[in-house]
């Protein structure tokens, strides 16, 4: 089911009585790849699946209307990008409070969060990442973890390439700097 391209799913989702069956093969084929880079935005496991949930009520309302102006791949991947971003963007204005305060408790998610399994290292790395300014981290996000390639990252986050490239370069200087700092650091063990 699952060896649908994006054209025969989108065609069938048109096609008289298609919908349904077309919306679960997509939800199939793209719910774990949206769930994390869902994941890497909200960091919380339960907060992920919210948001991924959302991005696939938008996806069944938009496939109505949707034109194939850009691969569907990317229009999805557009669409939980923006929920994400949204998601966060109300947990700021709840009584967090301000973008540091958010970063805090992101990493207090992460530090929390039963379904993380990686290494000192990898928590480190995720806390560096955490650090960066939402647009940085989201570039480095799709670039390092998921290996996106800038046209597509550019088709999805509607940025010209050439920006995106001076962002994940900053926001790779940035995670040295800040890994180099905690290799400074002494050993508290």
């Amino acid at each position: 089911m699952n060896e649908m391209d994006d054209n025969e799913i989108v065609r069938l989702f048109h096609s008289e009585k298609g919908e349904e069956q077309a919306f679960r093969i997509l939800v199939e084929k793209y719910s774990q790849r949206l769930y994390w880079h869902i994941r890497k935005i909200v960091i919380s496991h339960e907060d992920s699946d919210d948001v991924l949930q959302e991005t696939f009520v938008k996806v069944w309302q938009g496939l109505k209307e949707f034109r194939q102006e850009s691969r569907l791949f990317t229009w999805m991947y557009r669409v939980a990008t923006n929920e994400a971003i949204n998601f966060l963007a109300e947990k700021s204005r709840r009584p967090y409070g301000n973008s540091q305060e958010i970063t805090s408790m992101l990493e207090n998610q992460l530090e929390s969060d039963i379904f993380f399994n990686g290494d000192d290292i990898q928590r480190e790395l995720q806390r560096a990442v955490l650090k960066l300014p939402e647009k940085q981290r989201i570039v480095f996000n799709m670039k390092y973890f998921e290996d996106m390639k800038y046209e597509d990252m550019a088709e999805v986050l509607n940025v010209a390439v050439g920006t995106l490239k001076a962002t994940y370069h900053n926001a790779v200087k940035k995670i040295e700097e800040s890994m180099r700092i905690v290799d400074t650091l002494p050993s508290f063990e």
